[in-house]
C-alpha cells in the first residue's frame, strides 16, 4: 500500500497540504534533467558507497569468516567484538566518528601530529575533497561485522569430512577455503552482495548524522535528497518520485546480483 501511494503521489505535483496538480510523469523528467536537484550526484556517492561495500567491506567479512571458521582460539570472543558494531545504533556510531573527525581534538588529527604528519590533517566531514571518504569509512566498519556472521553461519555448516578429505590430498587451510568452502557458501556471497549494495542505496542515518548531506551536496544521497525534498521544500510530489526510484533501484540490482551469480554457478 505506501510503494502504491508513493506512486500515486509520484505522479502529482503536490506539497503535502493542498489539493495536488496531476502532472503525469513531470517529476521523474525533472529529477534526471535538472542540475539544482543533483540526484544523479546522490546516485553516484551511493554508487561509490555500494563499490567499496562490494570490494572491500565483503572481503574482510569474508577473510575474517574464514578464519574463525577453523575453531580458531577465542573464537567466540572475536566474534562479538566483530559483531557489536552492528548492535550499537547509527546514531552513537555516527557521533563516535565525529568525535575521532574532530579537528580540534579528534583521535584522527592528534595522531596524525604525533606521527609528525601535520600537513596531512583535514576539518574531515568539512571539506569537500573528504567528505564522502568519511562517510564511507564508519559505514564500512560498522557492518563488516555483519556480513562475517552470516557468512561465518555457512562455513560452520560445511561438512568437516570435506575438508579433511582435501587435507588428505594434500591441500592446504587456504586452498581448503578457495576450492571447497567458497564454492559451497556461494549462495551466502551473494546474499551478502545484495545487501551492501542495496543498503548503500539506502544510505542515510550516518549521511544525516556526519555531513548532513554536505558540503555543498558533496555528500548527499537519495534518502537525504528525499528528506530535502519533503520537509524542507515541501515537494511530496518529487520526495514520492525519489522514493520510487529507490524501490526501482533496488530491486534491479537485487535481480542483476542474482543472475550474475546464477551465470557463474553454471
Amino acid at each position: 500500500a505506501p510503494i502504491a501511494v508513493s506512486l500515486y503521489s509520484s505522479l502529482y505535483d503536490w506539497n503535502g497540504f493542498s489539493e495536488g496538480t496531476f502532472i503525469g510523469l513531470s517529476n521523474y523528467k525533472e529529477l534526471f534533467t535538472n542540475g539544482s536537484i543533483k540526484f544523479m550526484v546522490a546516485l553516484k556517492n551511493s554508487m561509490i558507497i555500494a563499490f567499496f561495500s562490494v570490494f572491500v567491506q565483503l572481503p574482510f567479512s569474508l577473510f575474517l569468516a574464514l578464519l574463525l571458521g577453523r575453531k580458531l582460539k577465542g573464537e567466540r570472543f572475536f566474534l562479538s567484538v566483530f559483531f557489536m558494531p552492528v548492535l550499537i545504533s547509527t546514531v552513537v556510531i555516527g557521533q563516535l566518528w565525529l568525535k575521532i573527525y574532530n579537528p580540534d581534538y579528534g583521535l584522527l588529527n592528534t595522531l596524525l601530529d604525533a606521527l609528525h604528519l601535520s600537513s596531512w590533517k583535514h576539518v574531515w566531514v568539512g571539506e569537500v575533497k573528504t567528505a564522502l571518504w568519511a562517510v564511507v569509512v564508519p559505514t564500512i566498519w560498522q557492518y563488516i561485522g555483519y556480513h562475517m556472521l552470516l557468512m561465518y553461519a555457512g562455513v560452520k555448516g560445511v561438512s568437516p569430512d570435506l575438508r579433511e578429505a582435501a587435507m588428505l590430498d594434500g591441500a592446504t587451510n587456504w586452498q581448503v577455503d578457495r576450492y571447497v568452502v567458497i564454492p559451497i557458501i556461494k549462495p551466502i556471497i551473494r546474499v551478502s552482495v545484495i545487501f551492501a549494495v542495496t543498503g548503500s542505496l539506502k544510505t542515510y542515518d550516518l549521511v544525516r548524522i556526519l555531513t548532513e548531506g554536505g558540503p555543498f551536496q558533496t555528500t548527499e544521497v537519495p534518502s537525504t535528497l528525499l528528506e530535502n525534498m519533503l520537509f524542507l521544500r515541501n515537494r511530496y510530489g518529487m520526495g514520492s518520485t525519489i522514493s520510487v526510484m529507490l524501490i526501482i533501484l533496488c530491486f534491479a540490482f537485487a535481480m542483476l546480483i542474482s543472475a550474475a551469480f546464477k551465470e557463474k554457478e553454471v
